[in-house]
Order: C-alpha cells, then structure tokens, then sequence
C-alpha cells in the first residue's frame, strides 16, 4: 500500500467539558498512541457470597471498569523545526507536560475564591468543581473518566534542564449511571457509550454450541 492510500492513523486523547454547560474547554491529543491500553472490570452483582439465591444472577449496574495506559512524549521532531515550534525550544515539553497536570488541580483563581471566602468568614465552602473529562479512544469508544492515577517520567532534558523526553502514565474510572446519574451530562455519555457497546455486539456473528465441540448442554 502507497503512503498516498495508507489509511491516517486517529489519534487517542481526552476532551474537558464544562460541568455545567458541557461546552468543550480543551482537547488533549496524546502524541502518540499507546501501544497498550489495559481495561480492567469489577462486576456489580446483587447477591454476593452472602447474598440470597435468588440474587445470585442479578446485576445491580454496569461494571466499574477502569483504564490505565502509558503514553510517550518526545520533543526531537518539533525541535527540528526551531522556528515552527517557539514554545518547545523554549520550555521542552513542560507546557504539553502542564496541560496535563492542570487536570489534576483546581485552578488558581477557583483557590483564590476559596481563601476569600474563607477570610471572610464563611462557614460552608463548596468543593471547586472539576470539569468532566471524555476519554476518547475512537469514534466507538469514548467514556466518561475520572483521573485516579497520573504520573509522569521525564527522561531527557536540555541544556535548561527542560524535559525533552517523557513517559506519562495516567489511571483512569470510568463513570457509570451508577455514579453519576442519567439526567446530568455526564450519564447521558455514559449511557450512550453502554448503548454503543450493545450495538457492536449486535454486529458480531453468534457462534454455534457445536463450536465448543458439544451437542447440547446437559
């Protein structure tokens, strides 16, 4: 296949939202794409060890799943280009980096509301309400998350000490209606991602009970 008809690669990434009004506040692209995404699943069942027998086959929600993935940053290709790329040249990849780590903190000025609140006497302070973050891995697989884990490696830098090279690895819980209901935003994308999921499956081909080398169940 001709470069020219090579299919283009999408790339994986987060969206913010606003909480309130679901408009985009930021599109995180990941750089590249990570080789390896781990999904894992905690099954929400009715009955339990304790539970009652007629529990016992009962599911109480969809699962809670969670998503972990190690995504790879490297600044040699932008720094080959000194003069398309002014704000690596001149920070590495800390404002990429930033971008990031501002996911995980409430902003300045929503602090700084806080602490005057505070001063002023104030008995009840709200939390500072975190934007709703979309994990977007294709147009199929786009889930509602909640950051749980975030590291980052840096391992090289320039002549600044900028980081030029860099391994991120992020854990991520996926919100169900479980969690979050399904008249606010976000159980609206939950339910359309659960929704989604069925009709993939709907598009698989049912395997046979011959296939599994068996006439008929006992």
């Amino acid at each position: 296949m001709s470069p020219q008809s090579s299919p283009r690669t999408v790339r994986g990434g987060l969206v913010l939202l606003d909480a309130t009004s679901n408009a985009v506040r930021r599109v995180i692209s990941l750089q590249y794409n990570p080789d390896t995404v781990t999904r894992t699943f905690q099954i929400r069942g009715a009955g339990g060890d304790a539970g009652a027998r007629a529990e016992a086959l009962r599911l109480t929600g969809p699962p809670q799943q969670s998503i972990t993935l190690d995504a790879e940053f490297d600044a040699t290709d932008q720094l080959e280009f000194p003069e398309a790329h002014p704000t690596v040249v001149e920070v590495g990849l800390r404002a990429q980096l930033a971008v990031l780590e501002t996911m995980v903190y409430p902003s300045a000025d929503a602090l700084r509301g806080s602490a005057a609140l505070a001063a002023a006497g104030a008995l009840e302070i709200a939390p500072t309400p975190a934007p709703l973050t979309l994990f977007v891995w294709s147009k199929d697989h786009i889930t509602p998350v909640r950051i749980t884990e975030f590291s980052i490696t840096e391992e090289s830098f320039d002549a600044r000490l900028n980081p030029t090279r860099a391994k991120v690895h992020l854990g991520m819980r996926v919100s169900t209606v479980n969690d979050v209901g399904t008249a606010s935003g976000a159980g609206s994308l939950a339910m359309t991602h659960h929704q989604r999921l069925e009709q993939l499956a709907a598009r698989q081909a049912p395997a046979g009970i011959d296939t599994l080398g068996i006439g008929a169940l006992p």
